[in-house]
């Protein structure tokens, strides 16, 4: 009898331990069924979508623009035409520091024919002849400022050893620092010239650069700023949508697009005579 009660005794207590580790490991199940998986998790959040930065829309001038276009050549040492590195490298720092916003040669175009502004302070840098020192001192001075420049090139001139060539461009190119319009192939002193010479120079140059630099060459500098109305006519003709001179003063629709003005930069300038060249109120 003892023994039966004996065992009795260990049956239950068996089936009450079972029992209590039933009840005490239950609510860790559930915990465990209710907490998310931390893959799910992972992708959860990977689903999230990204914020895209849109554009800021351009601001309208109630004024027409007078926009400052900066005119340089050689960056070096030598003559009037060459500007120091260490001055050049001045001038774009101030850009910077003062919040400029540099144009690429499509926004320039914009900005003149619409009237209308990424932002109240905006300069156009442009180089004329496209010298090999554009590539080994201007170009790094971009990079670090993160400014934009446009380069004239004499599209005839590519095989000179003081000119970029064609490799050259497109390294320059493919920065992101730089574009390229015409500044013709011969550069040749276009109002002394018959209008078939003047349509060649113009056309060639246009399209060795549209097929070299797989691009639409969109705007023409004249050499040494020479121009007549034979030659602004050829230029529209020819398919450019503005044209640059030596003019000095800010560009200015007044003054037609195939007339536009610019600034000189000459070597010796100081940086507050820089400052104040470019000031202008646009509103």
């Amino acid at each position: 009898m003892r023994r039966k009660w004996w065992l009795i005794s260990l049956i239950g207590i068996v089936l009450v331990a079972l029992g209590s580790f039933i009840f005490l490991t239950r609510p860790l199940r559930t915990n465990e069924r209710s907490r998310p998986a931390q893959h799910n998790q992972i992708k959860e959040q990977q689903a999230t979508p990204k914020k895209v930065r849109t554009a800021k829309p351009w601001i309208k001038l109630k004024r027409p623009l007078k926009l400052p276009i900066l005119m340089y050549h050689s960056i070096s040492t030598g003559n009037q035409l060459r500007v120091p590195k260490k001055q050049f490298a001045a001038e774009m720092t101030y850009l910077k520091d003062h919040h400029y916003r540099t144009l690429t040669t499509a926004e320039a175009i914009r900005a003149l024919t619409t009237n209308q502004v990424p932002q109240k302070k905006v300069v156009w840098i442009t180089l004329d002849d496209a010298y090999k020192d554009n590539l080994t001192h201007m170009l790094p001075v971009l990079e670090r400022t993160r400014l934009h420049a446009t380069i004239n090139v004499i599209t005839g001139f590519t095989h000179k050893k003081n000119h970029l060539s064609l490799a050259e461009m497109k390294q320059m190119q493919a920065t992101g620092r730089v574009d390229f319009a015409s500044h013709t192939v011969q550069h040749l002193d276009l109002s002394s010239l018959s209008a078939t010479q003047q349509r060649q120079e113009m056309a060639d140059s246009k399209a060795w650069l549209n097929h070299n630099l797989k691009q639409s060459t969109t705007m023409l500098c004249y050499p040494a700023g020479r121009n007549n109305a034979t030659t602004r006519r050829l230029a529209k003709a020819t398919g450019y949508q503005l044209a640059l001179t030596t003019t000095e003063g800010f560009a200015q629709m007044k003054q037609g697009r195939y007339h536009l003005s610019r600034l000189r930069i000459t070597p010796g300038m100081s940086t507050a005579t820089f400052a104040a060249l470019i000031q202008v109120t646009n509103q």
